[in-house]
């Protein structure tokens, strides 16, 4: 089977996940409005470390929507661009360790270790090893990345979801 039939496939599965990740984006802006507007915002190293990361997979969602629908005429050029969008996503997910543990405005716990942390850096690994491994295992690979967009997207939604409770619940606290 040519490139452009199987990955065209995979054109429904992506408008729909990389539309999500889309409109969830620009949800993030106003839960970062919603922070801003909190008088528990001490600065944006928490931001850095649990809002920004939130935009960052849905926008990583996007990109890898947009790559697996984009025409290639080989596999190559997409194993290029999901490979260094893993590797990237990988050293993103290194820096916000860093920016979780230097801030100090809250202290995460096991939970948030897990889904601001552990989820998404495991998922940008295995898109990188899925995108190097694209050309060889190609049926098995496409799977292997559709699952990564949605361990993304969840794990987005999460966080979004969790710092909106945290505000609701500090605003009640006050």
């Amino acid at each position: 089977m040519d490139t452009a039939s199987l990955l065209g496939r995979w054109e429904s599965f992506y408008v729909i996940v990389g539309s999500s990740a889309g409109a969830l984006t620009g949800l993030q802006f106003v839960v970062i409005a919603l922070i801003a507007e909190n008088q528990a915002a001490r600065s944006m190293r928490e931001i850095r470390a649990f809002g920004t990361p939130t935009v960052v997979h849905f926008c990583a969602v996007l990109f890898v929507s947009a790559i697996v629908s984009a025409p290639w005429g080989a596999l190559h050029g997409a194993v290029v661009a999901l490979s260094l969008c893993g590797a990237a996503g990988v050293v993103y997910g290194i820096t916000v360790i860093r920016h979780a543990r230097g801030q100090a405005g809250y202290r995460p716990d096991a939970e948030d270790w897990w889904w601001y942390v552990v989820l998404p850096l495991t998922a940008y690994f295995v898109l990188l090893a899925a995108g190097l491994l694209l050309s060889a295992h190609t049926i098995s690979s496409l799977f292997v990345i559709a699952a990564t967009c949605l361990v993304l997207l969840f794990v987005g939604i999460h966080n979004a979801w969790d710092t909106v409770t945290y505000i609701a619940i500090g605003r009640v606290g006050q």
